[in-house]
Formats: C-alpha cells, structure tokens, sequence
C-alpha cells in the first residue's frame, strides 16, 4: 500500500456517494507497500479501504483480483471484500485511475512473527489454496520467468550501484531458474505476496487476509516457498527452521504436498527470492523521490536466495 495519486474532497465524496456507505467522516492515506494508492476511509457505517489502481495493475485484471475475493471470502476465507455500488459493480474510476472500495479487516499483523504466527498461515494458506479449485477465472503469473528476466534487463545498467557484481549474479541465477524450473507440478490459485502486513491477527488468532493484487494461476508449491521468505528468516538474515516447520506442517494437514512438490522446494524457493528482489531492485532504483512510500532493501532477498542456493533436500526447511 502507498499514495501516488492524491484524491481531493470534492472528487472523494462523489465517488463514494455511488456506494452504500454512508457519508465520508475522514480520509487518511496509507504508506505501507508500493504498487498502489490507498487510503483508509471512515464513513458513517464503519472503515473502508479505498485502492487507486496505479500503473504497475492492468486493469483488465481487475476482475480476477475483485472476484477472487469474493469467491475467497464466500467458502469461509478471512479476506477482504470489495463493496458493490448501486449498479453492482465493485470497480469505477477515481482521478482517472480504477478505484475499488473493499471492507476493512480488524487485526494487525505481526511485527515480530512468532512460530504460531507461521503455523496459522500455514493452515490458512492451505485453505485459501483448496477454495481456489473452483474458481472459474484464470490470470498468468506476470512476475515469474519472463517478468524477472524483463526486470533484469531494466535494472542491469544500475544494478551495480546497489552493490558490485549484482547484475552478473543475477543474470547467472536466471540462467539455473531457467534450466531447472519445474514444469509438472499442482498449479492453482495463489496470493504471491502473502507478507507479514498481509496477514492480520487478533490475540494471536489469524483474523484477515489482504491485498491480493499480485493473485494470479501458478505453481502451488511456489506461493509457499513466498511465505517461507517472508515469514522464516529472522532480522539477522538467520533461517528459522522451527518457523519452517511449524508453517509447513500446519499447511500439510489442510492439504498434502507430494514428493515432487517437496524435491522442487529449494528451486521454487529460489525463484521467489529472485522475484523479490527484482522488484524491490526496481522500486529501489526507481521510486519517485517524493512519493508517499517505504522503500525496501533489495539485498535481503539476495541473502535469502544465498540460503536457497545452499539447500539440497526438504530437511533444510524442517521437514522429514
């Protein structure tokens, strides 16, 4: 979440009257993340989270992103779901851009992430994954093999600045990602940003899932290896194994994984370190000086694609 578009009274306050929510009582913006505009909205029937698709969101991917949501949140999922004006429709343009009212979610997401943390995005992660089998709407992973080699080419003459001998470090981790990238394994719905501020939690219970704009159809196995980054290693760059464990136990006894889901872990794990690290190399190198927006250290998913690169069995994530 970010500001890039500012939003003025006036403009506000006829996009929301479309909607049954009641008059705008405050409006404040939010800095988290980096792909889009985002404000929290307090109306006279309780707060909203109102999103500014930016340039980065195509917008005839909206309707994937809207109707997973709801499709989520209608087989029991904790998520956030998109409020329909009176013609129906949950998207309409706000400053030029697409615009989205969802509902917002109570809880925070954890700043220091507990091993129970990870177990309870674990099972939540399955169960998000086994609701998915019916959804009828497909989306193609921008951001896997073909989007991290374009994100490469736009940063490789840059790079360097970020720290000496990145961009030939990268382009030879593409080339093993590439030749070694499984091609036969479950494939589905996934979140493919599932971070800590993504998950929300109440008395240590996980209460919401959020933002799920990166959602698209892919490899399974590859949506935990992103939880696995993102939960498990600890500020020192440390992996936390028992973390590990607990996430993945959790998630297998929702659903199984299979032999060949657990071989290609390291790999997947791999390509979601790269995937990140790419994207905040970008954002890094590109991010407008005065936006609205919490830049992220690139050369953490660096360290993290070092730990992967060592790995050689499932043993190294803490399971048998």
């Amino acid at each position: 979440m970010a500001v890039y578009t500012e939003v003025s009274d006036s403009d506000l306050a006829a996009f929301v009257a479309r909607y049954p929510v009641g008059e705008v009582l405050a409006c404040k913006g939010i800095a988290e993340g980096v792909e889009n505009s985002n404000y929290l909205l307090t109306t006279e029937t309780g707060l909203y989270i109102l999103t500014l698709y930016e340039k980065r969101v195509k917008e005839s991917d909206l309707p994937f992103f809207l109707g997973l949501m709801d499709h989520l949140a209608a087989r029991g999922l904790p998520c956030a779901t998109p409020v329909k004006d009176a013609d129906g429709r949950a998207l309409n343009r706000l400053c030029g851009r697409p615009a989205a009212l969802v509902t917002f979610l109570a809880g925070l997401w954890p700043r220091r992430v507990q091993p129970g943390h990870c177990a309870e995005l674990g099972g939540a992660l399955a169960r998000m994954h086994k609701a998915g089998t019916d959804f009828p709407l497909t989306r193609p992973n921008d951001l896997s093999l073909a989007g991290w080699r374009d994100l490469a080419q736009r940063t490789a003459d840059r790079a360097d600045e970020v720290m000496p001998g990145l961009a030939a470090g990268l382009a030879a981790e593409l080339d093993f990602l590439q030749a070694h990238w499984p091609a036969d394994l479950p494939t589905g719905v996934i979140h493919a940003d599932l971070f800590p501020d993504n998950v929300f939690f109440r008395q240590d219970k996980l209460s919401g899932l959020i933002d799920f704009y990166f959602a698209c159809t892919d490899i399974i196995a590859y949506d935990v290896a992103v939880c696995l980054n993102a939960w498990c290693f600890e500020p020192d760059g440390a992996f936390n194994i028992t973390k590990a464990r607990r996430l993945l136990m959790a998630y297998r006894r929702e659903r199984a994984f299979s032999d060949a889901e657990l071989a290609a872990l390291p790999t997947v794990a791999r390509g979601a370190s790269i995937r990140f690290l790419l994207t905040r190399l970008y954002d890094w190198l590109h991010t407008p000086a005065d936006a609205l927006v919490t830049r992220k250290d690139p050369l953490e998913y660096w360290n993290k694609l070092a730990f992967h690169q060592r790995v050689d069995s499932p043993a190294a994530y803490g399971l048998d």
